[in-house]
């Protein structure tokens, strides 16, 4: 195996004695070739396994000559958007381009088309005509059947079909990558590459599609809500490992997406195989001019000790993405991994995070997932924990104690998501006491999104008791050990079943506890959740009852703007929300208003009530008139006060 950076020019193929490479992998993020970038892992574990890879990182996909720098594959071309789905990386909730792209150098925004594995697979195809394209990362993950698209407002098909690509290698695709490769290589023809885990293929012969279940057709769904919501939890129901069944989406009745069982979760073994491989774990040099790729900074000295979810929020990709089963890494994994770290001359001792994509999580939710799988319809910690539901600390304790002791780290951060009511749910405190002693730097971020009992059922959160408890424990132990460490809540407004209503409700709950958040997340609607489908048809899919949606951008402006209420910049939406939802109480003086009433132009003020406030009233006179010195006195106050 060549030590160094992979091929990005037919100079390094030179050095390298490579004539042709077995894969080319074009990329929509810069070439950064560490275990947190799904390139590098894909590219890395090929190159283990015997294959030659080269990359393109970022063509110009006006230009049909940027994606024939490394000549033609032997094999097949290998299609990502990057480690975000390219329509979330350009634009905010309100569809206005972002400013910067973390995953380009120098954050430049632009260097990627939108809805890039389209872009690029077309423009693969329109130089070569016939030579395999796969693709893979989560944009094609995520759109691998007919998908609701936020950005265009229209129900998309598969992404394989726009793309012109002949495979997708969904969710994380380290088994189904190395079937695939080794059939090519063996000279099976793509197109008989059908019976891969893990993967979508599209064939117009319906016969030849076995032990499946058939979806609506694509006109159907594109035109019925309802057919939607039934589709996508058909979906939903069958991506796991172990129960999930073959699907297939039928197009016009000639042609017919086939969705094969999603591929088996590694084994320690295997994770600890894949991020020992021989990683330069930095950003290619040639980047180095640009001022680099600032999203190395997050990750440059961060540790992923697991992957996959049970939590099961409504929101979040992952169930389609990394599924439900916990897959762990070793200690000597992780710990070998560490070393390497302490070693970087940029270290400074600090471990900024040890995690995945909810750190607290060492395995897997109950000991029948290893063998049956998640069930289907049925979540681990929602609304209540599951009878079977392991709750059990002690690994990630041991693992975080031995990274404390390794010679020179000072401290060992926690900042990937912990689920708090996972850890509430532990009646062994010692996490809570270590979290808060060794691994909380001042502040700690949770997620509990909202506080509203009816807007946390469809967010698939805890009830906020869970919440509030925790927040309760976490202030209690944090004075036992003589520390002045904070909370910070992460919110989020307008999710789907959030009314007015809800949104004040969340506001008066901040009131009470003295905080405005300085950011709050509008919820975006990213293709194949929960939320999003029930965003797109007003229909809750796991039990096909209507949901109220907030999609009028001025009314989720006031939901927005209530979680904010102290900022002046949002009395007008507040003003406006608070009227609209008949809750004029919460205008005035008292300590229960949320704002203070409007000025007129005359500087009459009255509290909600009508009744005159004690401001005004004390600066009149006995005829109710105000004096000259008086009146400007107490209108400089009034000032001062708003």
């Amino acid at each position: 195996m060549y030590e160094g950076y992979l091929p990005i020019s037919k100079q390094d193929m030179e050095e390298r004695g490579i004539k042709q490479l077995d894969f080319v992998y074009v990329c929509g993020d810069a070439y950064v070739d560490h275990p947190s970038f799904g390139h590098a892992i894909i590219s890395r574990l090929l190159e283990a396994h015997g294959y030659t890879v080269g990359i393109i990182s970022q063509p110009d996909w006006k230009d049909d000559s940027s994606i024939s720098i490394l000549g033609v594959p032997r094999l097949a071309f290998l299609v990502s958007a990057g480690n975000m789905d390219s329509m979330v990386n350009h634009y905010s909730v309100s569809k206005k381009r972002r400013a910067a792209d973390s995953y380009t150098p120098g954050g430049v925004m632009g260097k990627r088309p939108d809805y890039a594995t389209v872009v690029y697979c077309n423009l693969i195809r329109h130089t070569y005509k016939t030579v395999p394209i796969i693709i893979g990362g989560i944009e094609a993950s995520l759109r691998r059947l007919a998908h609701y698209d936020y950005w265009s407002n229209k129900v998309k098909r598969s992404i394989l079909l726009d793309s012109g690509a002949d495979l997708i290698s969904y969710g994380m695709g380290e088994h189904s990558i190395i079937e695939i490769a080794d059939a090519l290589n063996a000279g099976i023809d793509v197109h008989d590459i059908t019976f891969v885990d893990g993967t979508v293929y599209k064939t117009k012969d319906k016969d030849s599609i076995y032990d499946a279940i058939e979806l609506p057709d694509y006109d159907e769904i594109k035109e019925n809500k309802r057919t939607y919501a039934e589709s996508f939890y058909t979906q939903y129901c069958n991506t796991d490992p172990y129960s999930g069944k073959r699907l297939f989406e039928p197009y016009g009745g000639t042609t017919y997406v086939v969705q094969n069982p999603p591929a088996k979760p590694l084994t320690q073994e295997e994770m600890d195989a894949v991020y020992a491989l021989p990683y330069m774990r930095n950003y290619h040099p040639s980047y180095e001019k640009d001022g680099g790729v600032p999203a190395i900074r997050e990750i440059k000295f961060s540790l992923i000790s697991n992957r996959g979810c049970f939590g099961g929020c409504s929101f979040c990709a992952l169930t389609f993405h990394q599924g439900r089963i916990v897959q762990t890494r070793s200690h000597e994994s992780i710990i070998e991994e560490a070393k390497l770290i302490t070693k970087d001359p940029d270290f400074k001792g600090y471990i900024h995070d040890v995690g995945g994509p909810t750190a607290n999580f060492r395995g897997p939710a109950c000991d029948k997932q290893l063998t049956k799988g998640a069930c289907p319809t049925r979540q681990c910690l929602f609304p209540k924990p599951c009878k079977n539901l392991k709750v059990d600390h002690r690994d990630y304790i041991a693992l975080l104690r031995k990274l404390r002791e390794l010679p020179g780290v000072k401290k060992v951060f926690i900042r990937s998501g912990i689920r708090f009511d996972y850890l509430m749910y532990d009646k062994d405190k010692t996490f809570l006491r270590e979290l808060c002693e060794h691994h909380v730097s001042g502040q700690l971020k949770v997620a509990p999104e909202h506080i509203s009992n009816a807007v946390l059922e469809k967010l698939g959160k805890p009830s906020v008791e869970v919440y509030n408890s925790f927040v309760k424990a976490y202030k209690d132990m944090n004075k036992k050990l003589g520390k002045e460490q904070y909370l910070v809540p992460y919110l989020m407004s307008s999710h789907p079943g959030s009314t007015l209503k809800e949104a004040i409700e969340l506001a008066e709950y901040l009131r009470d506890l003295g905080y405005m958040p300085e950011q709050v997340q509008d919820f975006y609607p990213t293709p194949s959740t929960i939320s999003t489908c029930m965003y797109y048809t007003g229909l809750d899919p796991r039990t096909m009852e209507p949901v109220y949606v907030a999609t009028n951008p001025h009314e989720k402006a006031m939901q927005r703007a209530l979680i904010q209420y102290r900022n002046p910049k949002n009395y007008d939406l507040v003003y406006e929300a608070l009227m609209k939802a008949g809750r004029q109480d919460l205008i005035g003086y008292d300590k229960k208003c949320l704002i203070r009433p409007r000025r007129s132009g005359n500087f009459r003020d009255f509290r909600w009530d009508g009744k005159k406030s004690a401001a005004i009233k004390n600066s009149q006179g006995k005829n109710g008139e105000r004096t000259g010195n008086r009146k400007k006195k107490t209108i400089r106050n009034i000032h001062k006060k708003r």
